[in-house]
């Protein structure tokens, strides 16, 4: 608890914060600890920004109801920006330069001076150009800075009881899709859909369909790949079939971040 503590007198002597909260473990314990020390004071805010998916958009629905914490909605699409829909390697610095607007005219309208995220040490170690983005639009990490992991974070988060404690890494949409490759809305829907299908197939709770011109990469855990029988595989390669996909692959090799960041034409 004594890391609990230390990131709930973070946002003690501040007056009044905005919370950049998605539907995952990181901004929800930010959200979680602000609210704790600011009440009414301490604001979630949450973008629809048309590549997140209505999974994570109903999370981050229900972790603001468990924390009692007041909930905005951005709504915005990033498809209208073409800097990010041409999906380079700075797609996700665009996405969240972006955000980062948006997030700032709200807080001036609605008279908060500090903006946080859910950054932790964990996530400085990957190629992670957002997190530029928000550092140069004047946005904190409260869990970098009072030196948050990953494993603590989801401890944290069981101890107080909030339900995403165990919910699996999740990214928008478009990471789905490798660089080089346009995001587009009808490859975002195919996408949010197939990995809906292998979920409820399988059963599990950490999934990737990557859209590999027009074909159904999925990866899953190393160690549940082997969950992908004969008969399963059929039974995707139809369902997939008919929302758009042209064919499907299992990864052997499992679930990594950023397996498809390399440039493709």
């Amino acid at each position: 608890m004594s890391k609990l503590n230390d990131l709930v007198d973070w946002f003690a002597d501040k007056s009044k914060v905005m919370i950049a909260l998605s539907g995952g473990v990181d901004s929800a314990v930010v959200a979680y600890a602000a609210f704790q020390a600011l009440g009414s004071s301490a604001i979630a805010v949450t973008a629809d920004y048309k590549t997140l998916s209505q999974e994570e958009l109903q999370s981050a629905k229900q972790v603001c109801s468990e924390i009692g914490i007041e909930q905005m909605i951005l709504d915005y699409s990033e498809l209208e920006n073409e800097e990010f829909v041409k999906n380079d390697s700075n797609r996700c610095f665009h996405c969240r330069m972006e955000l980062g607007d948006h997030l700032i005219k709200l807080a001036k309208t609605h008279n908060v001076e500090i903006i946080v995220d859910g950054t932790n040490l964990d996530d400085l170690g990957d190629y992670r150009p957002g997190i530029q983005a928000l550092k140069e639009n004047g946005i904190r990490s409260p869990l970098v800075e009072t030196k948050f992991v990953k494993s603590e974070i989801r401890d944290i988060t069981k101890l107080v009881g909030l339900t995403v404690h165990d919910r699996p890494a999740n990214s928008c949409l478009a990471s789905r899709i490798p660089w080089g490759q346009r995001v587009t809305a009808e490859r975002l829907v195919r996408i949010e859909l197939g990995e809906i299908l292998v979920k409820q197939l399988t059963n599990l709770k950490q999934v990737r369909v990557r859209d590999m011109q027009g074909c159904a990469k999925i990866e899953v855990d190393k160690e549940k790949v082997s969950i992908f029988d004969e008969n399963t595989i059929d039974q995707l390669s139809e369902k997939l079939k008919m929302i758009g996909f042209t064919s499907i692959e299992i990864d052997k090799d499992g679930y990594k971040p950023g397996k498809i960041n390399v440039i493709s034409n």
